[in-house]
């Protein structure tokens, strides 16, 4: 358990982020090698797409794993890049980040419901938390996703497709870290590991 392996954070980030730059790049520049405005998305999706299931690939070969929210997340990217490229419709790839976070806020709630931790499976998690420090964590986190699943909703619909696709980039990753920085006092509060050390070393 203890010898399992895990990725660089700053590898880990690169792999994360890594599409999703592109994405948004694709789609800012593609007019510079010939395509037309209302095409640039169409770009930016297969880039995407590629980048996600490369991402991915390497992920896997470099730890034998594939991490839960990026492997549920690049099937959703698949699917619905997919669509948007064959159906050349782009309120698919605008619909992945609301079906992604709605289905994360239904599992975390779903795993309180069971009283089953499904946060340290889902966020990778790192932290040794009491009970009531999982079950706090968790609920906050579903309510972030479904915010985050409301946010983005709203932009698409009302916004420029050029705004959305900043707003994935430049919006939703910034939102994130705020809110996981935010949560440091309840982690502090209910993280274990500091308790069990100073046993150890009493005894």
């Amino acid at each position: 358990m203890t010898d399992q392996k895990r990725l660089p954070p700053l590898l880990k980030l690169v792999l994360e982020l890594g599409p999703l730059v592109l994405f948004f790049l694709t789609n800012a520049y593609a007019d510079r090698f010939g395509y037309a405005d209302n095409q640039r998305i169409y770009a930016a999706t297969a880039i995407f797409v590629v980048a996600t299931v490369v991402a991915l690939a390497v992920n896997y070969v470099l730890i034998r794993k594939l991490p839960i929210m990026p492997m549920v997340s690049a099937v959703v990217v698949l699917v619905f890049g997919g669509l948007t490229l064959a159906l050349q419709n782009d309120v698919f790839i605008k619909l992945k980040p609301t079906i992604v976070n709605t289905l994360f806020g239904l599992v975390l709630l779903g795993g309180l419901y069971f009283r089953k931790p499904l946060l340290a499976i889902v966020l990778d998690s790192m932290f040794e938390l009491t009970e009531e420090g999982w079950r706090k964590l968790t609920f906050r986190w579903a309510l972030f996703f479904f915010a985050l699943a409301a946010l983005n909703e709203i932009v698409w619909r009302t916004q420029t497709t050029d705004f959305w696709v900043s707003f994935k980039v430049f919006g939703i990753m910034p939102l994130t870290v705020l809110f996981a920085v935010a949560q440091t006092p309840l982690l502090l509060r209910h993280e274990i590991r500091k308790k069990e050390d100073a046993a150890g070393s009493e005894a």
